[in-house]
């Protein structure tokens, strides 16, 4: 018997929602992800890091996870603004996180890797090529990618966004998607989904996407409990997005180049 291509994605889709994915995971690997990395940048967004590795952290008390922490160096990544243009009032106020591994010596055999947000993200671009390169060079050996927030950005960057559809924080839209011209950006979008590639909205909305894709690897009834253990009221609608509408964001297609 012969299935087309939308008849298999069917059949694909029909059996993940009737199987018990809470120790295993639809369309990749028959176990759930061990290896996690988390890219670090200076003035990345606290709550694009903390958010989503708070609830792994929780994760990994019932199923084996390791951690790893990479940026350029092994000097202690801060929040701190960049410049005083970005910190008029010169504040003494920011948290810092050691990593355990650089762009140059990574960790082997990442599973997950998450690419947070910030104002980081708007340093100039000699400052993130190592960075966007990590990304471009890890994706193809990874079972899954998830940005937070501005964070898109430097995944489109890095090239792994072109032809795929993907979401960002509402209020730097126009600055994010501009980095992503092959990408089809999703303007009404808590986060999306695209194979094994999940974008997020603005900072908090890392949360929901973390605990969504919880979810889909281990099981919504995991999900759920992460969310009561924390007293988080998650949102599990990826289109409830009261800030599409706030900062008055629009879908931005692809850019169509011209056959010549």
């Amino acid at each position: 018997m012969k299935f087309s291509r939308s008849s298999l994605s069917m059949l694909l889709a029909w059996t993940c929602s009737h199987v018990n994915l809470a120790t295993a995971q639809c369309g990749n690997s028959t176990s759930p992800p061990v290896n996690y990395g988390m890219v670090l940048f200076p003035s990345f967004q606290a709550l694009d890091v903390f958010g989503p590795l708070d609830i792994l952290n929780m994760l990994s008390l019932s199923h084996p996870m390791n951690l790893y922490l990479i940026a350029a160096t092994l000097d202690p990544v801060s929040t701190a603004a960049m410049s005083a243009s970005m910190n008029p009032l010169n504040s003494n106020f920011s948290e810092s996180i050691v990593p355990t591994h650089t762009f140059a010596d990574p960790p082997p055999d990442l599973d997950v890797l998450i690419v947070p947000g910030g104002l980081g993200t708007r340093a100039p671009a000699p400052r993130l090529d190592e960075l966007i390169g990590f990304i471009r060079d890890v994706y193809p050996s990874l079972e899954y990618l998830i940005s937070v927030c501005t964070g898109a950005g430097l995944v489109a960057r890095a090239g792994v966004l072109d032809g795929r559809n993907a979401t960002t924080n509402k209020r730097a839209w126009a600055q994010t998607v501009a980095h992503g011209p092959a990408t089809n950006w999703i303007g009404r979008a808590r986060w999306v989904v695209d194979e094994n590639v999940w974008t997020s909205s603005g900072v908090s909305a890392g949360m929901d996407a973390t605990l969504a894709w919880v979810a889909a690897v281990f099981g919504e009834e995991q999900a759920d409990s992460l969310a009561l253990g924390m007293e988080y009221e998650r949102v599990s609608d990826p289109s409830n997005d009261p800030f599409a509408d706030y900062w008055g964001v629009e879908d931005v297609p692809p850019v169509r180049v011209p056959l010549e």
